[in-house]
């Protein structure tokens, strides 16, 4: 028997070793550039680069970026784009944008380019940019929105006049070796490829002009590539349980017991430590979160709590919350998966708009601030919070049992956000209990019927 015990213990630990390599080989295998999301398969952001026309030494181009991303959007400080020139070309000049560095312009004896760097990295011009230096979609600090909560600015351009770099078709190089930054890592450009020459309409829309060469780099995004820990968690909590069900413990890090928190550390709203942690620069860059103490470390909590149930609809509470004290979060938005997304028949101070990717199946939710009302989600603190409530109407596999009422999936920003595991969902009353005591019930009037009857028998 104790031969028995042993063996099978020493096969479960090579069992269990063998499933972690085959988990390890499984993580090294999957490529950290793979960008595939299932609720928005095609979404990407494409840069655009058009050559409006030839100069002595070059040509004038229109650059434009633009995000078909659903529910993905770029915030400040926004986007920073880069390539490798083909050969020696110098910018003379820009409009809409800038590079972030102009590099050793010294041969130059007359006029001066405007960035003569091999790899330049061109930002956005600011919102308060001279009318000198600015042109159409420009100029918002490298904030793009995304493809459903603001189309309009989901598009931003800049041009450049390009020196050293061939005067016609035949001579002129595609740039390669795109990235594009935000302000991070995240994005994967793919090679430039030749497109047909974009065409543009006029202003009075009665004229049709060509560029006369034009290319397109597509770039996606991978959260495995943008950080290395997640940035949100779903908490659940339900009017039928007592059960609150918390974020995962340490599922964005865990707290940082170091005495003098640094950059990118958790510290309390009452901390001495607060204003010195906020102050000292990352290591990183300025925008690591340094977030509220809490046991699961995260910037965003997502919380549903299934709030009442009535005869032919029910209601739930969502409340999203910054712990991050560095960041304000614009044009938030926040796509949540249910079954039940099919009946919902309003949402209380957030926009909606369903998320069908796959044609029939309505069962996915976009939702995001009203616009000078709770578009803004503050940094944390007590207004570091937005909230709002959804009712559904009951449809044909409505349920509260095995968890049904909470969503599958949650994103915010674009980032999914880690669920609590299934089996720690609020639960509903024990039923078999219910049960027994409604079949004991059944059984009362029967069972003193025969008591009454063989005590009163002769």
């Amino acid at each position: 028997m104790e031969l028995f015990i042993k063996f099978n213990i020493g096969s479960f630990t090579e069992l269990s070793c063998r499933i972690s390599l085959l988990a390890l080989l499984c993580v090294m295998s999957f490529s950290s550039t793979d960008a595939y999301d299932a609720l928005d398969p095609s979404g990407n952001i494409t840069i655009k680069w058009d050559i409006m026309s030839w100069t002595s030494d070059g040509y004038i181009a229109t650059l434009s970026i633009l995000n078909f991303q659903k529910y993905r959007h770029i915030e400040a400080p926004g986007w920073k784009l880069g390539w490798t020139w083909a050969k020696s070309e110098v910018i003379w000049s820009m409009l809409g944008g800038q590079t972030v560095e102009q590099g050793d312009c010294s041969k130059f004896k007359g006029d001066i380019p405007h960035c003569c760097k091999k790899k330049p990295t061109v930002v956005d011009l600011l919102p308060a940019a001279p009318y000198t230096q600015r042109m159409a979609n420009c100029c918002r600090g490298g904030v793009l929105s995304s493809w459903v909560q603001d189309p309009a600015n989901a598009l931003s351009s800049f041009q450049l006049t390009v020196g050293q770099a061939g005067t016609s078709n035949k001579t002129v190089r595609a740039p390669k070796d795109f990235t594009l930054k935000t302000p991070g890592p995240g994005y994967t450009c793919g090679p430039t490829q030749f497109v047909k020459p974009s065409k543009f309409k006029t202003p009075d829309r009665r004229r049709v002009t060509q560029a006369l060469m034009s290319w397109q780099v597509s770039c996606t995004y991978s959260q495995f590539l943008a950080q290395k820990t997640p940035t949100c968690c779903v908490s659940l909590s339900s009017f039928y349980s007592e059960t609150i069900v918390n974020c995962p413990a340490c599922t964005c890090g865990c707290q940082n017991k170091v005495p003098h928190p640094a950059a990118g550390t958790c510290v309390g709203s009452v901390s001495s430590y607060l204003a010195s942690a906020l102050a000292i620069p990352s290591k990183i860059n300025s925008y690591t979160p340094v977030v509220h103490c809490t046991s699961h470390m995260c910037p965003i909590r997502v919380h549903w709590h299934v709030k009442q149930n009535y005869k032919e609809y029910w209601r739930v509470k969502i409340t999203i919350t910054n712990f991050n004290y560095k960041m304000n979060y614009t044009q938030w938005n926040l796509v949540v998966q249910h079954p039940n997304f099919n009946h919902l028949t309003e949402t209380f101070s957030f926009n909606y708009k369903p998320i069908i990717p796959y044609g029939l199946i309505n069962d996915t939710a976009m939702l995001w601030g009203i616009k000078y009302y709770n578009d803004w989600l503050m940094q944390a603190g007590p207004d570091g919070f937005v909230q709002s409530e959804l009712l559904f109407r009951k449809g044909k596999s409505f349920t509260f049992d095995k968890g049904w009422a909470f969503p599958q999936r949650i994103y915010f920003n674009g980032d999914v956000c880690v669920m609590p595991p299934p089996d720690q969902y609020p639960n509903l009353p024990n039923g078999s209990s219910s049960g027994i005591a409604s079949l004991l019930g059944l059984l009362k009037l029967p069972i003193l019927s025969l008591l009454l009857i063989f005590f009163s028998a002769p």
